[in-house]
């Protein structure tokens, strides 16, 4: 009768001597009086019971301890994720200055380009007017040696 009312699992749970004592009580209780069986099982009811509160307890413990551990990580995790952000803001930032650097100095770089080409011809068209102006004296050169 009393095999019948525990559970398989609480009893697979329960350790070496919380199962002799629930052992004992079942033999005692079976050679006791009606009134001392009630008594007594009562008793094992409350011994078991206890046991799987006990158990439940002590899972409850663990899982408390672990989200707390969890809870801490998170939070050391949302600090990292904190500093990579603002880590990542930095980044762009300096990015945005950079490309802002590299537009102004590709301006620079156009501006002087375009005057190395104004530079260019203008040299360019010295050259030519000089040597137009060197072949007039030196033509002119020749016509006066020749008088």
């Amino acid at each position: 009768m009393l095999a019948a009312w525990g559970d398989s699992t609480d009893e697979e749970e329960g350790s070496e001597e919380e199962e002799e004592g629930a052992v004992a009580l079942m033999a005692r209780s079976e050679t006791d009086s009606d009134e001392g069986s009630s008594d007594s099982l009562i008793r094992l009811e409350n011994k078991v019971s206890g046991l799987n509160k006990h158990k439940l307890k002590e899972f409850l413990l663990v899982v408390i301890d672990e989200c707390d551990a969890l809870h801490t990580e998170n939070c050391d995790l949302r600090d990292e994720c904190d500093e990579l952000k603002k880590a990542v803001l930095e980044v762009e930032h300096e990015n945005k200055r950079l490309k802002d650097e590299k537009i102004e100095l590709d301006m620079n770089n156009l501006v002087l380009h375009e005057d190395l080409e104004r530079t260019k011809e203008i040299l360019r068209l010295k050259q030519e007017c000089f040597v137009t102006n060197f072949t007039k004296l030196e033509k002119e050169s020749l016509v006066k040696t020749k008088d």
